[in-house]
């Protein structure tokens, strides 16, 4: 079984022009590594999680552009163009709520754009992608530095989802902050939330801590207001899939946790990279992923619910941006008024080389 430290989440097979990954279903009871060699495999891993989390997705577009890319046998510039083209769209539709894959996609596709020949577009692509992924570790540990700083020396923390190192190359974005509170020396403990109905709290924020030696205890979803009430949170810290201008969009379910706890007085931070702003949009013009039905009515082979029940199985919710007491990012720590901030974020990224 691989550890978390042998291996980033995701990578580009120089040798083989194929993606390799952590196969995200599988855990906790095995921890293994899957290969990619078509972009409708890639694709498949998409939609069915093995490939999960806001900037894991924006790298998995950007290699599944250098993986179509390294496949197509166009010679035409024309024509290759429009073959990978094609992948991307592919790719782009998976799963729409999630703004960091549509991002790595296009990112790529920008860059082999310009290019002059088949070859050159190729060696482009993988290029880009790597430097897609080795950026996000980049990001992630600069995110984690801004964020540490919000924890006090000694605090229980209450994550919702997984917005670790599985979600991301390596590090994360909400454990990331927790991560580098513990480097720091502060005793941080973690209250993971099971997020039903896929459990990535319990199958993957729990795997990744207790690997860390980070003390965290799993939860019911259900549990969270009522432990916030009898004072054993003192801070809310999560991931997010997309940022628009008024909202942020993350794990269903995260909405719940911000309003109980505005209630209780009680800091709900966020912890994204820009990559996942979307500022040129609200929270209206933003389609929600559905999914299947048998994720809430089956648990493996067992039925949990009537046959012919209705189901509806939102994937992510939104968070209204006056519920967010602090927005962590690489460039710094974002707070109300969002509207200021967003801008003055904005010129911060437009100033870098």
């Amino acid at each position: 079984m691989l550890e978390l430290d042998d291996l980033c989440t995701i990578a580009w097979e120089e040798e083989t022009g194929s993606i390799i990954y952590i196969d995200q279903t599988l855990l906790p009871g095995r921890c293994e590594q899957m290969r990619c060699t078509t972009v409708e495999d890639l694709a498949r891993a998409i939609r069915r999680l093995e490939i999960r989390g806001a900037p894991a997705l924006g790298i998995a577009g950007a290699m599944g552009v250098a993986l179509a890319a390294a496949r197509s046998t166009e010679r035409s510039l024309d024509r290759f163009l429009a073959d990978v083209g094609r992948a991307a769209d592919l790719l782009r539709g998976t799963r729409p709520t999630a703004v960091n894959l549509a991002w790595g996609v296009d990112r790529v596709i920008r860059k082999i754009a310009v290019a002059a020949s088949v070859d050159e577009a190729k060696t482009v692509a993988a290029a880009e992608a790597k430097a897609v992924a080795d950026e996000d570790e980049l990001v992630c540990r600069r995110l984690g530095a801004f964020g540490e700083g919000l924890l006090p020396d000694d605090c229980t923390v209450l994550t919702h989802c997984n917005a670790g190192a599985l979600a991301c190359r390596c590090w994360g974005t909400a454990l990331g902050v927790i991560r580098s509170a513990v480097a720091a020396g502060k005793n941080v403990r973690v209250i993971a939330c099971e997020t039903r109905p896929l459990n990535q709290g319990s199958r993957l924020t729990c795997w990744e801590l207790l690997r860390d030696g980070i003390d965290v205890t799993l939860i019911p979803d259900s549990s969270a207001a009522y432990l916030m009430r009898k004072g054993r949170v003192d801070l809310v810290i999560v991931g997010a899939d997309r940022i628009t201008r008024d909202a942020v969009f993350n794990k269903v379910g995260t909405y719940m946790h911000a309003v109980t706890a505005r209630h209780h007085g009680i800091p709900f931070y966020v912890a994204a990279p820009l990559s996942t702003f979307d500022l040129s949009r609200v929270e209206d013009e933003i389609v929600v992923e559905e999914r299947d039905r048998s994720e809430l009515a089956c648990s493996g082979d067992r039925q949990l619910a009537p046959d012919g029940v209705n189901v509806l199985n939102y994937a992510f919710d939104a968070t209204p941006l006056d519920l967010v007491d602090a927005i962590v990012t690489e460039i710094g720590v974002l707070r109300p008024p969002y509207a200021e901030s967003f801008r003055l974020a904005g010129r911060r990224e437009g100033s870098r080389p």
